[in-house]
C-alpha cells in the first residue's frame, strides 16, 4: 500500500509491527498522570490561575514515548488530516493545519470549518517558522516516522505526539486523540452515535441491504481494492453490508495495482471508485472508455459511484466516517 505523501511499507512490516503498534496506541489511552505544583502560588488568585494554566499531564503517544502536555491544551497544531478530523470533531479549532492528503489545500469536507486557519506545511511536511509563529502548546504529529522532524518539532513545543501506530482502525486513534485533549468521553459518544446511525442505516437500504460493495482506489497504473479493516471498508461492514468474495480479506492495506486483465477483481454488487492524484483521475478516465471497465457487472447495472479519494482512501477519522457513511447511503438509497 502506497498512501500518498507516507512512507510505503510492507504487508510483512505491517504485520511485524501490529502486536506492538495496538499496545502502544492502548497506552494513549490509559496512561496519564497530573502535576498540578507548577506554578503553586498560596491563597492567591493569580497564583491559581498560573497553577491551572500550567497543570500537565504525562500521556504515552502511539510509539510508547511517554510526553508530558498541557492539561488543558490551548494552541493545537495538527500535521495530518486524521488529526485535524479528530479535534474538529471534538469541538477544538487548531492554530495550525497541513494540507489534505494528495491536495495542496485542506481536504474539501473540512474547508468550512478551518476558514481562517493557517497552514503551516503539507500533509507530515511542515514548514518549522510556520509551526513556530503558530506558538502550539500542543503537536499532533500523526504517523510521522521522520526523527530528525520530530526532533525539530519537540524543539518547538516538548508536547508533540505521535498519533498513530501502524494502524487504520480511526476509532482506536480518535480516542487516543480524545485522551491527549481531555476530551475522552467526548470522542467515546461520538463512535458509539456513529455506530448506531450505521447500523440503522444498513437496516433501511431496502433492496440493497447487506449489497456487495466493492471498494477502489485508482492508481496511475490501474486500480486497488481495500481489504476489510481498511476505513472505508469498515464503514460499510458496520452498516451491514458485505465484500465480494475477492475482496474479502481481513487485512487493512490497499492490493497492489491490478492490470487491466484482472479487472474482474474489482467487481461486485455496487462499485465505489476514488482517486487521489490527478494521475489517478486521468487512468480512470482512460480506463472507462474501454471494453473490459464496460462488462464490469455494477458499470452495466448502473451501480458505479466516484467518491472523494481524499477522505475515502485516507486512515480515516470521526468526522470523515461519517462523510462515507452519507455517501453509502446516498448511492444505495437512490430508487
Amino acid at each position: 500500500m502506497n498512501l500518498h505523501s507516507r512512507p510505503a511499507r510492507t504487508a510483512a512490516r505491517r504485520a511485524a509491527r501490529a502486536v506492538a503498534a495496538l499496545g502502544a496506541a492502548t497506552l494513549l489511552l490509559t496512561a496519564c498522570g497530573t502535576d498540578s505544583d507548577s506554578g503553586k502560588s498560596s491563597g492567591d488568585k493569580a497564583g491559581k490561575a498560573d497553577t491551572a494554566s500550567s497543570a500537565t499531564r504525562t500521556v504515552k503517544d502511539a510509539t510508547g514515548k511517554a510526553v508530558e502536555i498541557p492539561a488543558e491544551p490551548k494552541r493545537i497544531v495538527t500535521l495530518t488530516q486524521e488529526d485535524l478530523d479528530a479535534v474538529l470533531a471534538l469541538d477544538i479549532k487548531p492554530v495550525g493545519i497541513t494540507n489534505g492528503q494528495g491536495l495542496d489545500k485542506p481536504p474539501a469536507y473540512l474547508a468550512d470549518k478551518v476558514e481562517g486557519i493557517n497552514v503551516v506545511g503539507n500533509l507530515l511536511q511542515p514548514v518549522m517558522d510556520k509551526v513556530v509563529a503558530a506558538k502550539p502548546d500542543l503537536i499532533l504529529a500523526g504517523d510521522m516516522q521522520d526523527e530528525q522532524v520530530l526532533k525539530q518539532l519537540r524543539e518547538i513545543t516538548p508536547a508533540t505526539l505521535v498519533t498513530m501506530a501502524p494502524t487504520d482502525d480511526w476509532k482506536l486513534f480518535f480516542r487516543g486523540v480524545g485522551n491527549a485533549v481531555n476530551k475522552l468521553d467526548a470522542a467515546n459518544k461520538f463512535i458509539t452515535d456513529h455506530e448506531a446511525a450505521a447500523k440503522t442505516a444498513g437496516e433501511k437500504l431496502g433492496k440493497n441491504k447487506g449489497a456487495e460493495v466493492s471498494i477502489v482506489r485508482w492508481n496511475p497504473d490501474g486500480p486497488s481494492w481495500m481489504e476489510n479493516k481498511q476505513f472505508a471498508s469498515g464503514v460499510a461492514l458496520e452498516m451491514g453490508l458485505k465484500r465480494p468474495e475477492s475482496q474479502d480479506k481481513d487485512g487493512n492495506a490497499h492490493t497492489p495495482s491490478l492490470s487491466l486483465e484482472k479487472i474482474n477483481e474489482i467487481d461486485g454488487d455496487w462499485l465505489f471508485l476514488s482517486t487521489l492524484t490527478s494521475d489517478g483521475e486521468k487512468a480512470l478516465k482512460d480506463v472507462q472508455s474501454k471494453p473490459a471497465y464496460k462488462e464490469l457487472g455494477a458499470v452495466k447495472n448502473g451501480q458505479a459511484v466516484t467518491v472523494d479519494g481524499s477522505v475515502w482512501s485516507t486512515r480515516g477519522g470521526p468526522l470523515a466516517a461519517d462523510v462515507v457513511l452519507a455517501d453509502y447511503v446516498k448511492a444505495l438509497s437512490a430508487e
